[in-house]
C-alpha cells in the first residue's frame, strides 16, 4: 500500500489559491494525499476549498500546539505549513516534536521568526548585516521641529498585513497616529518601486529560487495587481539577505523598495508564504511542489531565475459557496 502524504495548512483563511497549489503539487509528483486546512472557524474560505477542514483553538491558546500534533497523528500528516505571522514564533521551537512524528514543519528557526516578528529587530538585523533600509525616526523630535521634512511613514513595530501602516503628511497626522497606534514606529518615506520577493530556502538552508514581484496595486495590504520582474539586482539582493537569516526554511517573503538610482532598501521579512505568492507559482516557481519533493527525499532541478519574466497578475474577488450549517 502506498503511503499517503497529507499536507496541513494552518490558519488557512482566504488562501484558496495556495490550497490548490499544494493539491497540484501532490498530483504532479504522483503522490497520494490530501490538503487539509486548519482554522479557528468554519467560515474560512480555504477551510471549504481543502480536501478536509479541521477546527483548532486560537493560536494563543496553550492547546494549539498539542492540537496540531494530535491532528498530524489522526490525519497522517507529513507536512505542516503555517500561514500567519502570529504562529510562526510559537511553532518554531517545536520542530523536533513534529519531526518525531515523521512530520516536516516548514517554519524557520526561532531566531529568524523573532527577527521578523518585531520590525525594530528587523531593522537591527538589516543594520548589522549591511543592508540598507528606511531610517527609523523619533516622533517627538519630528513634532518639535517646525522645519521637519514631511511626509514620513508610520506603522506598528509588531504589525502585520499593513494594518496600521500610514503615510504621515503633517504634524497633526503624526501626533494623532503616534498616540493611537500601539507600538508605533516612524520611518522615512522611501521613493521608488515597491517589490515583494518570494525566496525559497531548502532544508539545508540554501536559497534555491528568488522571484521579485512588482507591487503595482494593493488592497488591504495585499497585492491585487503585480508583475514578475527578472532583475539581477533584486535577485542578488534577495539571495544575500535571506542567506544571512539564521535557520531560514521554506518560502521567505521579503519586501523592499528599489529607488530611482537602483538602490535596494529593505522594509520587512516574513518567513512564510505571502498572499501574492500565486503569481510566482503561475510563473513557474513551484515552491509547494519542491517542498513536498524535498520532504520525500527527491532532488528537483531548480534554477534561481527559472520562471517567467513579465507575468502580470490581475486579481479579482471569487467566492466559495456553502450551506449555513457548514459554517455553524
Amino acid at each position: 500500500m502506498t503511503e499517503r502524504f497529507n499536507v496541513l495548512l494552518t490558519s488557512g483563511g482566504r488562501r484558496v489559491a495556495l490550497v490548490r497549489a499544494f493539491r497540484e503539487a501532490l498530483r504532479t509528483l504522483g503522490v497520494e494525499g490530501d490538503v487539509i486546512v486548519a482554522d479557528l472557524r468554519r467560515n474560512a474560505a480555504a477551510f471549504h476549498a481543502a480536501d478536509r477542514g479541521v477546527l483548532v483553538p486560537r493560536v494563543t491558546s496553550p492547546d494549539y500546539v498539542p492540537r496540531l500534533l494530535e491532528l498530524c497523528a489522526q490525519e497522517r500528516v507529513r507536512m505542516v505549513v503555517p500561514l500567519i505571522d502570529t504562529e510562526l514564533h510559537l511553532l518554531a521551537p517545536h520542530r523536533a516534536l513534529f519531526a518525531a512524528q515523521g512530520v516536516t514543519l516548514v517554519v524557520s528557526s526561532p531566531e529568524t521568526t523573532e527577527i521578523a516578528l518585531d520590525k525594530r529587530r528587523t531593522r537591527e538585523f538589516f543594520d548589522a548585516h549591511g543592508f540598507a533600509s528606511p531610517a527609523v525616526l523619533d516622533a517627538d523630535a519630528i513634532l518639535a521641529d517646525p522645519a521637519a521634512a514631511y511626509p514620513f511613514f508610520l506603522k506598528p513595530a509588531d504589525g502585520s498585513c499593513s494594518i496600521g501602516a500610514t503615510r504621515i503628511d503633517d504634524a497633526e497626522s503624526l501626533a494623532f497616529h503616534a498616540k493611537h497606534t500601539a507600538n508605533a514606529m516612524v520611518q522615512e518615506l522611501v521613493r521608488g518601486q515597491e517589490f515583494t520577493l518570494d525566496v525559497l530556502v531548502d532544508f539545508d538552508g540554501r536559497v534555491r529560487c528568488v522571484v521579485p514581484r512588482l507591487r503595482m496595486e494593493t488592497r488591504a495590504g495585499e497585492v491585487s495587481k503585480g508583475m514578475t520582474v527578472k532583475d539581477p539586482v533584486l535577485l542578488a539582493a534577495g539571495r544575500r539577505l535571506v542567506e544571512a537569516l539564521p535557520g531560514a526554511v521554506g518560502c521567505i517573503t521579503v519586501q523592499l523598495f528599489l529607488t530611482p538610482d537602483r538602490e535596494v532598501k529593505f522594509i520587512e521579512v516574513n518567513p512564510r508564504f505571502g498572499g501574492g505568492f500565486p503569481l510566482a507559482d503561475a510563473a513557474g516557481a513551484k515552491y509547494p511542489e519542491w517542498l513536498v519533493a524535498w520532504a520525500l527525499g527527491r532532488n528537483p532541478i531548480i534554477a534561481l531565475d527559472g520562471w517567467t519574466d513579465g507575468l502580470v497578475m490581475l486579481r479579482y474577488d471569487d467566492a466559495v459557496f456553502v450551506r449555513r450549517e457548514d459554517i455553524a
